[in-house]
């Protein structure tokens, strides 16, 4: 086993499909297949279900997850030694919707404040319409945001994540053993929706293609009242793997299985008005981000506009 070989199953999991992880790190399918065969060999386990529909990760896979981010998000740590950047001063004022604030911000931010000491960033937690608008009214200087969900012409966006969304069942449930689920098997549970960052609306673009409508039993704000009911056996959902979490209590509880027809995948990324001239603070606030998550393709390109 060796990072490579961890990062590519990482990618290939939070994706779901070799094709995208390849195309999202930038190289070829064949080295992703020979790096989760090799893993899976040296394993000496199955750690993805392959499906006609993409990459179903096994119980051995979700446990594997766990421990790959974290063995990852250590690896990034270790690289941000020596990358200390004090000469980087200034206050930064950036809006984050619910779901970025609390499933995708807080490691970054822990390695921000590593990295420049002496900057100052405020956050401010918003629903989408309120952070576009502080934007353009120049109030905030960068938003990290559902980019999926974002399409205002005076803003310029970039997508960094996109995390494939996958039904939630129990894991006694009588869909948990199949490698994928239709929309009229899912039409006839109970299900609990979800209405934080427009999930509700979101939902309706994948469920009115089908002339079909969920059989909601409970709605909620809370992702965390959303992933109990599912792991307690009260209904079933569809949700993106950002707010997964296979390795707590509750996620441990919870299968997950691919859609016959594809969801659209929820996209993490920044926005910024459009055409702004950003200050040297602000340029290394989105620097980071690039660096992270772009091929240096898009790396070169990703803030013009």
């Amino acid at each position: 086993m060796n990072l490579r070989q961890l990062k590519y199953f990482l990618a290939t999991a939070e994706l779901g499909q070799v094709s995208r992880a390849a195309s999202e790190l930038s190289i070829s399918q064949s080295s992703i297949t020979s790096a989760i065969r090799e893993l899976e060999q040296g394993m000496g386990t199955t750690l993805f279900n392959r499906t006609a529909h993409g990459m179903d990760l096994t119980p051995t896979g979700r446990d594997l997850l766990s421990a790959a981010r974290d063995v990852m998000e250590k690896v990034q740590i270790a690289q941000d030694i020596g990358q200390n950047h004090s000469d980087v001063t200034g206050t930064i004022n950036i809006a984050a919707t619910y779901t970025v604030c609390g499933y995708f911000l807080p490691f970054h931010l822990d390695r921000l404040a590593h990295r420049f000491p002496n900057l100052t960033i405020n956050i401010s937690e918003l629903n989408r319409e309120s952070i576009e608008e502080g934007l353009i009214a120049n109030r905030f200087d960068v938003a990290v945001i559902l980019t999926s969900n974002t399409s205002n012409p005076e803003l310029a966006t970039q997508t960094l994540l996109r995390s494939h969304r996958r039904l939630w069942v129990p894991q006694n449930h009588a869909l948990a053993g199949k490698e994928f689920a239709t929309f009229e098997e899912v039409a006839e549970q109970d299900y609990i929706m979800l209405t934080v960052d427009e999930a509700a609306n979101t939902s309706m673009k994948y469920w009115g293609p089908t002339g079909l409508a969920p059989k909601v039993r409970m709605r909620t704000s809370s992702t965390e009242a959303v992933r109990s009911m599912v792991a307690n056996g009260l209904g079933v959902t569809i949700l993106s793997d950002m707010v997964y979490r296979p390795w707590s209590l509750e996620g441990r509880r919870i299968s997950t299985l691919v859609m016959e027809r594809e969801i659209p995948s929820m996209d993490v990324g920044l926005a910024w008005r459009r055409n702004q001239e950003m200050p040297n603070a602000v340029k290394h606030f989105v620097d980071y981000f690039r660096t992270a998550y772009l091929s240096p393709q898009m790396a070169n390109t990703a803030w013009r506009g």
